[in-house]
């Protein structure tokens, strides 16, 4: 049962369609002792800022039915040790694509470590999370804002060389607005969606469960939405979309595809299970097999 499950991003190439998601997988080399890497068709590597980041106070992530909340806040070492030490250790284990996520909270800062991502030999494509606060311009988070998101893209796309994918934020009016913004602002690609805005309150306590009382809500509850999301953009863009949001099984990975998705990729669950990603790439020939999939890409945008 031979199944082809390679799928092609932009020109860079991925022997199967599964991407553990940034925050969710570390820099990859903390996995390297579990299972062999190169199973996965990718890697999304850890939000990465210019300087590094202790993160958000503690507890900073609740439990909820269907999912977790996180607010870790972008806990990270910074860009240069991100291009110095963490990408050279995990190519000397992986062969696979390799995904720099970088956020920012200025325009200055997206330009500066999306320039030291596109330059660092190990990356392949560069994911720029919009979904960060602008200091500059109130606190609004560049990725809901049609115009903002698109100034991210254009000044990013300026300095790099390597496709450049936006990932964006559910928490919107018109994701498909913003979608297209990024598009028409340079974007190679969109993935889609980050977190949705969530709370819990410990009703013992009478106070938020997370100290910085909302936080991002991921994991199978949201996938209905996820897929609605990533079906509106990618029937609304021409270019190519990664699907992300509440995958947990090879059925969801085809559900994504079929919607649109040239990618998937894996959050929540692998933090509830770390072989969650090369579980769902071994049983996705069995579920092509069942459903008469010869050849993976041929499923994209089908519906």
């Amino acid at each position: 049962m031979v199944k082809d499950l390679s799928v092609n991003l932009c020109g860079v190439r991925f022997a199967n369609p599964v991407v553990p998601a940034s925050g969710t997988f570390g820099f990859g080399v903390e996995l390297a002792d579990t299972f062999d890497l190169n199973l996965l068709g990718g890697i999304s590597l850890k939000g990465t800022t210019a300087e590094a980041r202790f993160g958000n106070p503690t507890p900073r992530i609740a439990e909820c039915p269907g999912g977790m909340i996180n607010s870790v806040g972008l806990q990270n070492p910074g860009i240069d040790v991100l291009v110095g030490e963490k990408v050279p250790a995990l190519r000397k284990v992986y062969g696979g694509v390799v995904i720099a996520n970088i956020s920012g909270f200025s325009l200055d800062e997206y330009v500066k470590c999306c320039a030291a991502a596109d330059a660092c030999e190990g990356v392949d494509i560069v994911e720029v999370n919009v979904s960060c606060p602008n200091v500059h311009n109130g606190g609004m988070a560049f990725g809901t804002c049609a115009a903002s998101a698109a100034e991210v893209t254009a000044a990013v796309k300026s300095v790099c060389r390597k496709p450049v994918f936006v990932k964006l934020s559910p928490n919107v009016t018109d994701i498909v607005e913003i979608a297209r913004a990024c598009e028409d602002a340079g974007a190679d690609g969109l993935t889609l969606v980050n977190t949705f805005l969530g709370m819990r309150i410990d009703i013992k306590k009478r106070q938020p469960v997370i100290a910085n009382k909302m936080g991002g809500f991921s994991g199978r509850a949201v996938f209905p939405i996820a897929l609605r999301m990533v079906y509106q953009v990618a029937h609304a863009c021409r270019i190519p979309v990664m699907g992300c949001g509440g995958v947990a099984s090879a059925r969801d990975v085809i559900e994504m595809m079929m919607a649109g998705a040239a990618a998937v990729q894996v959050g929540a669950e692998n933090l509830r299970n770390p072989m969650a990603c090369p579980e769902i790439v071994a049983e996705l020939p069995a579920v092509m097999e069942e459903l008469g999939i010869e050849k993976i890409t041929d499923i994209v945008g089908i519906v």
